[in-house]
């Protein structure tokens, strides 16, 4: 069972949906309204005491949209620690960088097609 995001994060989950990157926002506009196989994501979601860019429910996927500052030694770490905690909790989770998103969006959204067909 997947532990429900942390109270104390419901602020900083708002604060992060109205904070955008134009990446995430790129994305979000082809994730939302269930046009994706008919699935539903959600966007800045708590996952225990992590937020999340996107999650589908309903394929236990995680989508996470990384900018520069993942290239940098202390945020690999925290990256590879998160993703952790989301593999134990029997999730499958994606990367795409911002670059990916703003120069192959279709390909990105291709690939998420092929992964939530399975």
């Amino acid at each position: 069972m997947i532990k429900q995001g942390e109270k104390r994060n419901l602020n900083l989950k708002r604060k992060l949906r109205g904070e955008m990157t134009f990446a995430e926002k790129r994305l979000w506009l082809r994730l939302k309204g269930k046009q994706i196989n008919g699935l539903k994501f959600r966007r800045q979601h708590g996952i225990g005491d992590y937020i999340v860019d996107f999650y589908c429910p309903e394929k236990r996927l995680v989508i996470e949209v990384d900018g520069d500052v993942h290239a940098y030694v202390k945020q690999i770490e925290r990256d590879r620690e998160r993703e952790g905690y989301l593999k134990a909790l029997g999730l499958q989770i994606v990367r795409y960088t911002n670059w990916d998103i703003l120069t192959n969006l279709e390909e990105v959204v291709e690939d998420l097609f092929r992964r939530v067909s399975k």
